[in-house]
């Protein structure tokens, strides 16, 4: 995916997460465009991605300024993130 068809937030997630199910609930019911927005990775498929997120998923990154968001965040703390 090149950078001008890159999402603006990745959700590092993994199967069977019920806090990465509440945290893509939040982000969903906050944002307008989450289907447009929002891209979803399953750390466990990525060697790499797993030793950096495994432990601390969910995670949320905001690919335009490279910084993240772990859990546990509130929806407060989710809109002063994206702005």
């Amino acid at each position: 995916m090149n950078n001008s068809q890159q999402k603006m937030l990745t959700l590092f997630s993994g199967p069977d997460c019920h806090l990465c199910d509440l945290a893509e609930q939040l982000i969903k019911s906050t944002l307008v465009t989450a289907n447009e927005d929002l891209e979803k990775t399953d750390v466990s498929k990525d060697h790499n991605l797993y030793h950096l997120y495994g432990a601390r998923i969910p995670v949320l990154k905001r690919n335009d300024i490279h910084d993240e968001l772990c859990w546990p965040f509130d929806q407060q703390q989710l809109i002063e993130f994206l702005s």
